[in-house]
């Protein structure tokens, strides 16, 4: 044939501003489309040559890579393409071969990837020039010569070339010259084309003689044609498995398990699923799986296609019936990917339940790597708790495990507060909460250990589900206070409560966001003096404010302990007796003052009682805001007076000390405040 010119059959004034801007998201994906279309192309001289359609041996069929200072070069040995073909499949954007073909065969079509025609464009990405030397496998075909600048001018003729197949000639754009570093190729290769089915060369293998690398005969195969996914499950071994998994991830740890999927129906599926080790961010656990087509990789942002808590895992999934230009509004939309996401969680619950079934004490000695899993499965996919709630464990703080059925049997009897409230103990630090938890203990409670990333999320979940429960931190109130068998007196107002709660509370530290609460309490003489607690609601919020977006109003708010003071407790009583004895003369005259106004803010607010307001004459008004004020001064009195003795009470500081330090308050100065102090006293 004579040199032929033409211009490029589009719908559009030039196609390539739109392939280079709009049509793929990111320029490396051109060498994904070339190789693949070059493994197509072999993969099509199979099926030929397995229905008897083609003259000649199959020979050597292994794709070739080749990079040049100014080319990219891509070979394979395929089928090749006529004049006519590169007239329609090429010239003719609108078609594709792999259509036509796939009808033709479509018995065969699993072996089929990559498309002639467009997938071929993105070549221009990042070429200013495009050849293709091409011979189709027919007998009697010439090599044709096709080229294109970039623009929708084309020239076509013959040229020579012995054998069958075809070669890409990208001449890489200037600005795209990283594209020709052996070391980005490389990688580019090894990211999209290590699982291909047909064999991928890149160079020759290298070898350390004479104090550098010098290169040998044997080709440089970059991929694995018959990776672990593509193989029957009965067939590979726990060690197969893991060697796989190393291969992927060669930084990682060995796996907890794994699953091996394999469905031809309702849809077409393989791949394989490792449950790894997380230590910390769960941020940078995510997208280390791998989608792939027909063993061509797609991408490792797999949300959408697999439960959003499922992103932790790690592996391969491949999917024909996800297409290779797979963007997220087609995810989203799609019923074969919804279905396919629907039977991955069934398939993680179903392996989940059979390795509890099959071998409890393994599935226990998992359980701490694995809860992170189903925690950020029970937050985020409202199916998965039916699913596993039958295999959800508590470890408690003896380091024993219960399923929820056997925990509840457990604590039923003991820990059923006087409104019929279950409350499960917890602790997150079990040797912060050492004390706390021994106290629990010593009255018969079980407590449970919480201490993983997300429980804390997860236990006002819980709390929904099992209904007439409650679970609370064991160092968020005292142990009669959190499970409370029965109602307590109100003695707030007598003189000793006050006297204590004015003696502690001076002698709290200012920290900044911090606010204390003093309380006075009858706990027995055998429990601790002074105690420092949490509430457990707003402690729950200001964690769950670390981990939730739209939860930073907790976050922002100070952090409130209240002080538990033992009156019960035989030091307590002796500084309630000293106080008394240092302060009576002070805080006598004061008293009757305050008993006095109190008795006539009494009168007056009963003057008021049933009338509105401007029934109430002003001096009530008057006098009862005099008054009330007036307390307010006396009781600031009052407090001076117990403050000005608790400044010099060492025991008081002590035990305000240690119980700061006990909850890990007791820092800097004060800390070392405090050891001289002790150190004193001793």
């Amino acid at each position: 044939m004579s040199k032929q010119k033409g211009t490029i059959g589009v719908t559009t004034e030039n196609i390539f501003p739109v392939i280079k801007k709009f049509l793929y998201s990111d320029h490396e994906i051109f060498l994904r489309e070339i190789v693949s279309n070059a493994v197509d192309a072999t993969q099509k001289l199979k099926t030929l040559s397995s229905k008897g359609l083609l003259n000649g041996e199959l020979g050597d069929l292994t794709v070739r890579v080749k990079l040049d200072k100014k080319t990219i070069t891509v070979s394979d040995r395929g089928i090749g393409m006529t004049a006519d073909e590169i007239d329609k499949y090429i010239n003719q954007i609108a078609f594709s071969g792999a259509n036509e073909f796939l009808e033709k065969y479509k018995d065969d079509a699993n072996a089929i990837i990559g498309h002639f025609g467009l997938g071929f464009y993105s070549s221009f990405m990042v070429s200013k020039k495009v050849e293709i030397i091409t011979k189709s496998y027919q007998e009697g075909s010439k090599a044709i010569r096709w080229s294109c600048d970039g623009s929708p001018e084309f020239t076509m003729e013959e040229c020579d070339r012995e054998d069958r197949g075809t070669d890409i000639i990208m001449h890489i754009d200037d600005d795209c010259k990283e594209y020709l570093q052996e070391n980005e190729l490389d990688k580019l290769l090894k990211k999209y084309c290590q699982f291909l089915p047909v064999p991928i060369a890149f160079g020759k293998k290298k070898e350390w003689k004479d104090g550098k690398n010098v290169e040998t005969d044997e080709d440089n195969i970059i991929n694995n044609t018959e990776p672990l996914w593509t193989k029957t499950p009965s067939d590979v071994t726990d060690e197969d498995y893991r060697k796989f998994y190393r291969e992927l991830y060669p930084m990682s740890d060995e796996p907890l398990f794994w699953i091996h999927l394999n469905v031809d129906f309702p849809f077409h599926l393989t791949g394989i699923l490792y449950f790894p080790k997380i230590k910390s961010n769960l941020e940078l656990q995510k997208n280390k799986i791998r989608l792939y087509c027909n063993q061509v990789f797609v991408t490792d942002s797999v949300e959408g296609i697999v439960p959003d808590f499922l992103t932790l895992l790690h592996g391969i999934i491949d999917s024909p019936d996800i297409p290779l230009n797979v963007s997220r509004s087609y995810l989203q939309s799609d019923a074969n990917v919804r279905k396919i996401s629907g039977y991955i969680l069934k398939k993680v619950a179903d392996r989940l339940s059979s390795i509890f079934k099959k071998d409890r004490s393994d599935f226990e000695s998992k359980w701490d790597d694995l809860k992170i899993f189903i925690n950020y499965g029970l937050l985020t996919e409202e199916e998965l708790y039916d699913k596993v709630s039958k295999i959800l464990l508590f470890k408690d703080t003896d380091g024993k495990y219960f399923t929820h059925d056997e925990y509840k049997t457990l604590i039923s009897d003991n820990q059923t507060d006087k409104d019929k409230q279950l409350i499960y103990l917890y602790a997150n630090d079990k040797d912060a909460q050492y004390s706390f938890i021994s106290n629990a203990n010593d009255r018969g409670y079980n407590v449970l250990l919480m201490d993983g990333q997300l429980d804390v999320a997860v236990i006002g979940m819980l709390e929904q589900k099992f209904g007439k429960s409650r679970f609370m931190r064991v160092d968020s109130d005292s142990i009669d206070s959190l499970i409370a068998k029965e109602d307590r007196k109100n003695d707030t107002d007598s003189s000793d409560v006050r006297m204590l709660s004015s003696v502690f509370k001076s002698r709290m530290p200012q920290i900044d966001k911090v606010e204390f609460h003093v309380e006075v309490k009858s706990l027995g003489e055998t429990s601790q003096p002074v105690i420092i607690t949490q509430s457990e609601y707003m402690r729950r919020m200001k964690e769950m404010a670390d981990i939730q977006a739209g939860m930073s109003f907790y976050g922002d708010m100070p952090s409130m302990y209240s002080v538990i003071v033992n009156s019960d407790h035989p030091i307590i009583a002796r500084i309630s007796g000293d106080a008394d004895s240092s302060c009576s003369a002070k805080v006598a005259p004061i008293a009757a003052e305050l008993s006095s106004l109190r008795s006539r803010a009494a009168e007056l607010r009963k003057e008021k009682e049933g009338k509105k307001d401007d029934e109430v004459p002003e001096s009530v008004k008057t006098e009862l805001s005099d008054t009330e004020k007036a307390i307010s001064e006396k009781e600031g009195d009052e407090e001076k007076v117990y403050a000005d003795f608790a400044q010099d009470c060492k025991i008081a500081n002590e035990l305000v000390d240690l119980a700061l330090l006990q909850v890990g308050m007791l820092k800097g100065k004060a800390l070392d405040a405090f050891i001289r102090r002790s150190i004193e006293l001793i």
